[in-house]
């Protein structure tokens, strides 16, 4: 049985109002399997995982990780 709750995490900070944070599929194909949105001011922790292979980031945010910080434009 697999680990769950050893993967990295990533936290998401809006900048402002509309930002979209979206999960990618991990597999042969990738899909969207998870979308939110978030007002400025709203905080979102996602967690890399078996399933979660990658999270776009649509909008003005603050990305925080273990590795350093940057905004997106």
């Amino acid at each position: 049985m697999d680990k769950v709750g050893n993967e990295d995490y990533i936290m998401v900070k809006a900048l402002e109002d509309g930002v979209t944070i979206i999960g990618l599929t991990r597999g042969q194909q990738t899909k969207f399997h998870h979308t939110e949105k978030l007002d400025q001011g709203e905080v979102m922790i996602a967690q890399f995982t078996q399933h979660t292979s990658a999270i776009k980031i649509r909008g003005k945010a603050e990305l925080i990780t273990k590795h350093g910080s940057v905004e997106s434009e």
